[in-house]
């Protein structure tokens, strides 16, 4: 995490939460705040993975690459779509 920007994150939980995050923070020997930080830092990237990384069977993998190696040469209607896309978007 950069420290030359920063921005504030105000939360109301209850006290419990705060007392169990609070322990938790003193055994790691680590502030509230950069234990709260570090565990929601953690959980976002995992939650953003989870959801970007598609994962296939060993069966769903060869489906795949074989459908790609395999791939039917393309018809009018895509050819079509291809030279108007070409037309309306600069290719680089």
């Amino acid at each position: 995490m950069s420290s030359d920007t920063t921005a504030r994150l105000e939360a109301r939980l209850p006290r419990s939460v705060y007392a169990t995050l609070k322990r938790a923070a003193e055994l790691k020997g680590r502030s509230l705040t950069d234990f709260v930080v570090a565990a929601a830092h953690d959980a976002a990237r995992q939650a953003i993975e989870e959801e970007s990384v598609i994962r296939l069977s060993a069966q769903d993998q060869k489906r795949f690459a074989e459908a790609l190696l395999k791939a039917p040469a393309p018809n009018a209607a895509l050819r079509k779509a291809k030279r108007r896309h070409a037309a309306e978007v600069e290719v680089r």
